[in-house]
């Protein structure tokens, strides 16, 4: 079996079998999370990685350094905010091509300065190896707020059934993929979709608010919003009702018919999919904080409809993007 049929989730959970169940005692959260989080003395520390690979995760040519360097840090700050934590140190592994203009390499070392300045994070060390394409990888360590002694932190399988559905964050689902397509049809760096694209901003604030609330249940929207709600509804054995998000009048203008899908389905937002009760939602939003309720969990695992105005269920592919299949 090629690993392109099994797809990278599906290879995910057959490492996930070859490995086993024999974790250290202190291990609270594996393979499986946006993080993975366990025991150290009297604190839970944290940990992430993401990879940016030139021409599969941004368009050479196209993207700046500068802005390339803030999303390979951004990315995995959204894993650690989806884990309701603070982001601290950052590794970071450099593979370069031996022409790679070193300006560049500086440019994209800024870009991630900037990003660690904005979300309270430092690298600390990291790799330089020798490569055929760029590439970025960040190791990234945090910490879980604590509460009498206990992590208040923010998982894929807390859902229950009848909780509600928010995404949370300063920005619109779809956008980064709109953005993308915006930027392959030559538009200019400050357009607000190509902008959207170039640097994310995972809400860390919010979702450090929502820990300390009492929110048990959350993911970061990376590879979808469907797809990204199937996990939370696998992890956690129920299924979703969903009306569609709210869209920026920049999607909609720009990409009408495709706007559903790209809010739907569309990755790199980086926004938060909050799940919990009533009163939490509630209790989030009299701050006036942007965070938009979209549905509910129900029974019936793994079900996900998209519902219109009247209640009609809407066809909608429940796929987001998937590095194996290149979908």
């Amino acid at each position: 079996m090629k690993v392109s049929e099994l797809g990278e989730f599906g290879l995910i959970e057959r490492l996930a079998r070859v490995l086993g169940d024999d974790a250290a005692k202190e291990l609270i959260v594996g393979i499986g999370d946006d993080a993975a989080a366990w025991r150290s003395g009297d604190q839970v520390l944290l940990a992430t990685t993401d990879t940016l690979v030139e021409g599969v995760h941004f368009l050479p040519g196209l993207a700046p350094w500068r802005d390339v360097g803030w999303k390979a840090l951004a990315v995995s700050a959204s894993d650690i905010a989806a884990m309701g934590g603070i982001p601290s140190f950052a590794l970071v592994t450099l593979a370069l091509p031996v022409d790679t203009e070193a300006g560049d390499v500086d440019e994209l070392y800024v870009g991630m300065r900037e990003c660690g300045m904005e979300y309270g994070m430092a690298i600390v060390g990291g790799d330089v190896v020798r490569a055929g394409v760029v590439s970025i990888t960040v190791a990234l360590v945090g910490m879980a707020q604590m509460r009498a002694g206990e992590p208040l932190l923010l998982r894929r399988d807390g859902a229950q059934a009848g909780d509600v559905i928010a995404v949370a964050g300063d920005g619109y689902l779809g956008d980064s993929a709109a953005g993308l397509r915006r930027l392959r049809d030559g538009a200019p760096l400050d357009d607000a979709l190509v902008r959207a694209h170039l640097r994310p901003r995972p809400p860390l604030a919010m979702a450090q608010e929502a820990a300390r609330l009492g929110f048990t249940c959350a993911i970061d929207v990376s590879d979808g919003l469907v797809q990204d709600l199937g996990h939370v509804c696998k992890m956690s054995g129920l299924g979703a009702d969903v009306s569609a998000p709210p869209m920026s009048d920049e999607l909609a203008a720009a990409f009408a018919g495709d706007a559903l899908a790209l809010s739907c389905m569309g990755g790199e937002d980086y926004l938060l999919l909050l799940v919990g009760s009533r009163a939490r939602v509630d209790e989030m939003s009299k701050g006036g904080l942007p965070i938009a309720e979209i549905g509910v969990m129900v029974e019936g695992q793994g079900r996900i409809r998209l519902l219109d105005e009247t209640g009609k269920e809407v066809a909608v592919s429940t796929h987001g993007w998937d590095h194996l299949r290149g979908e």
